[in-house]
């Protein structure tokens, strides 16, 4: 069977999306768990005494802060990683879209004993 050089062109796109799929999908579970460690921080936080300085991470140094200081900035942190989920989430579907019009058009003109589109 003979490939165009357009079709082979979106073979290669596909492929493309499929790996950056995989790494989207890797990152929005790192960062899902950090909003959790986060999630899980803030719980601790509330039973903490309030007078008590404990130490918070600021880029890559640690700073002793008040809780009171200290609860702002995570809830800063939150949100920060939830706009970038969603932001990744966003990218990850109209990946996922453009995806499946590849493998439509692929499959209809190659057939599925000829090319695996399939993620794995």
């Amino acid at each position: 069977m003979d490939v165009q050089w357009e079709d082979q062109q979106k073979i290669n796109e596909y492929s493309k999306l499929d790996n950056r799929l995989t790494d989207y999908e890797l990152e929005i579970k790192s960062l899902n768990e950090r909003k959790e460690d986060l999630d899980d921080l803030e719980m601790e936080l509330e039973l903490a005494d309030e007078d008590d300085e404990l130490m918070y991470k600021v880029g890559d140094c640690f700073v002793l802060l008040k809780q009171e200081e200290i609860m702002p900035r995570l809830e800063s942190d939150k949100d920060k990683l939830s706009d970038q989920i969603a932001s990744l989430e966003t990218k990850q579907s109209d990946m996922s879209k453009r995806m499946e019009e590849l493998k439509a058009y692929l499959y209809g003109k190659f057939g599925r004993d000829s090319i695996n589109l399939e993620r794995k």
